[in-house]
């Protein structure tokens, strides 16, 4: 068996991307952008496959799919909760996540947010929800469909988010400022299941690191 037909046994590589995260996927379902949408293209073109995107809003939604077998591929950070259904490769970008409070908020570093009393907004079912859920050991966390959004509505003393993004909702926002610190690192990595050949996740790892170490995923992310 090849590592096309163990990739893509329906003959069209399936890809999940999740528009949910505006640093690696932006646009609609119908006209999909962004560094994972050039990675899924590019890992088709060198199978000699057409690729289909199949978007989604959120990771956990993304997640899913590969794990019932609506996709081939998926676009996830790598986490434990993750591993026991993907197989992932190296990392192809890294980014930060970070918190923000309230302007006026006593909370002045990404220390002292683990306290009791004190509640975090995050997006349900993103790696930084799967990571605090993990390390997190007083404070308490309300999930949503967007973490700053729970934030609001809930007025919660913290919201968690990546870096780009929060940075932009601070700036739109003078009443909350962000915490200069990142709080965790999130390693973006190509996945998809582990019933797949070990050829085959091979070829994904192999891929991934060229494109990343030959200036490919830069350029993406550039665009």
């Amino acid at each position: 068996m090849s590592v096309a037909e163990d990739l893509a046994p329906t003959g069209v590589l399936r890809a999940s991307i999740n528009l949910g995260n505006p640093v690696l996927a932006r646009g609609t379902p119908d006209d999909p952008a962004g560094v994972t949408v050039d990675l899924a293209r590019e890992i088709a073109a060198r199978l000699d496959l057409p690729v289909e995107l199949v978007c989604f809003d959120a990771a956990r939604k993304s997640f899913e799919a590969m794990k019932d077998g609506r996709a081939d591929l998926c676009f996830l950070a790598i986490e434990p909760a993750r591993e026991a259904e993907v197989a992932f490769t190296e990392p192809y970008v890294v980014i930060e996540g970070v918190f923000a409070v309230q302007v006026n908020s006593p909370i002045t570093a990404v220390a002292e947010v683990d306290r009791p009393g004190v509640r975090i907004g995050v997006k349900q079912g993103s790696a930084y929800d799967l990571y605090l859920t993990r390390t997190l050991r007083h404070a308490t966390l309300v999930r949503g469909d967007e973490g700053v959004d729970v934030f609001r509505e809930q007025e919660l003393d913290v919201a968690a988010g990546i870096r780009e993004p929060m940075t932009a909702f601070v700036a739109a926002n003078d009443d909350v400022r962000l915490l200069g610190d990142r709080f965790m690192e999130i390693r973006q990595a190509v996945g998809t299941t582990r019933s797949r050949r070990p050829e085959t996740v091979r070829f994904l790892s192999d891929t991934v690191a060229e494109l990343r170490d030959n200036g490919f995923v830069a350029r993406s992310l550039g665009r």
